[in-house]
């Protein structure tokens, strides 16, 4: 057919029914989506986020189920028999060396599972032990950043939804807990607290775990929600002016069931990224503590109290400081670039077009 401007007749090529091939490519390019998923595939995406979710995941399963059979326990003096003298050659072994008794076992073609990072002062397996303060150290962080979650999210979205008078006194507290000294607290808390805490716990299965621990999930739920409180603010006072949020105002909508329903589900991209960037905060925290001797109660290990203990004998088991000094920085550095890359994945003010 001739195509001229004042022609008027109809070209009925425009109306043939669809082929299977045009049905199957406007199917594939209208599959719905969510931001949740695309916020996921786009983290994909990011080789380094996805080799350190992949670390932190080995790191994490590794201190769950290798103790489930591991021979020895963190607690046990290799060679040592009840109302007998520790036997020395177990204490302070190498790598893959052996007791007195282990080694004439081996002798004699039994079987006897190795030490791979030898010893402790006390001849404590020092690998189990790594695997409990990597348990520890891991646990700490991840309870610490839920209890941040959940109180920041609450205080952070009643402040930006109510506003008025509400907002105000919500974040003067806020204002007020910044300026106190978290370390200091920790410290003051566990001198105070001690020897109630300590005879509460007792029979409990927080009694290995000791009240210093408890001193600092108790700052952590006081002082470190208010900066997760501060972004879920900003993020609801941007929300709540939505036409959809007015709409279940007018249709009768509870606040509750709008916080949960509407604003919630449009927070959860800044509330996963940063929840991801507390863990490695809490364990670093922990890390620190424990180093100093504020941790866990013996003989329960850490990653920082092992670094400690590892001090007395730097120059000749240097190792022993040297392990878990790189488990620990390997967890952080791992939950950091992980953190970023949540973000780059779930920030929608980032240009992902040009990162690719």
């Amino acid at each position: 057919m001739n195509k001229t401007p004042l022609n008027l007749q109809i070209n009925m090529d425009n109306f043939l029914p669809a082929t299977d091939k045009d049905k199957e490519q406007v199917k594939t390019m209208s599959k719905p989506s969510t931001y949740l998923k695309d916020g996921f595939k786009q983290l994909l995406k990011n080789k380094v986020a996805t080799v350190s979710a992949i670390i932190i995941i080995v790191i994490a399963l590794a201190a769950i189920f290798i103790p489930i059979f591991w021979p020895y326990h963190y607690e046990d003096q290799l060679g040592n028999q009840p109302h007998q003298p520790v036997d020395a050659s177990y204490c302070n072994l190498a790598p893959f060396q052996y007791g007195t008794t282990e080694q004439a076992k081996i002798d004699n073609g039994e079987f006897v599972f190795p030490h791979i990072f030898g010893t402790d002062a006390a001849g404590r397996d020092y690998f189990i032990r790594t695997i409990y303060g990597t348990r520890i150290s891991l646990a700490v962080g991840f309870f610490a950043s839920i209890m941040v979650l959940i109180i920041g999210f609450v205080m952070g979205s009643i402040s930006g939804f109510f506003g008025g008078k509400v907002d105000m006194v919500i974040m003067r507290i806020v204002d007020i807990f910044y300026s106190v000294p978290d370390m200091l607290i920790i410290v003051l808390l566990a001198a105070v607290i001690k020897e109630p805490l300590t005879a509460l716990l007792a029979g409990t299965p927080l009694e290995s775990i000791g009240s210093n621990i408890i001193s600092m999930f108790i700052v952590f739920c006081l002082l470190y929600w208010v900066s997760m409180a501060r972004q879920v603010r900003g993020q609801i006072l941007t929300l709540r002016e939505q036409d959809y949020v007015t709409a279940s105002r007018a249709a009768g909508g509870k606040s509750f069931w709008i916080i949960m329903k509407h604003l919630l589900p449009n927070c959860i991209g800044i509330i996963i990224v940063y929840t991801a960037l507390q863990i490695p905060a809490a364990i670093f925290t922990e890390s620190y503590l424990s180093f100093l001797g504020l941790g866990v109660n013996a003989p329960m290990p850490s990653l920082g109290s092992l670094a400690s203990d590892a001090l007395n004998g730097m120059m000749t088991y240097f190792y022993r400081l040297i392990i878990p000094a790189v488990v620990v920085s390997l967890i952080v550095l791992s939950l950091n670039l992980f953190g970023d890359g949540l973000r780059d994945a779930f920030d929608p003010k980032l240009d992902k077009q040009g990162d690719k």
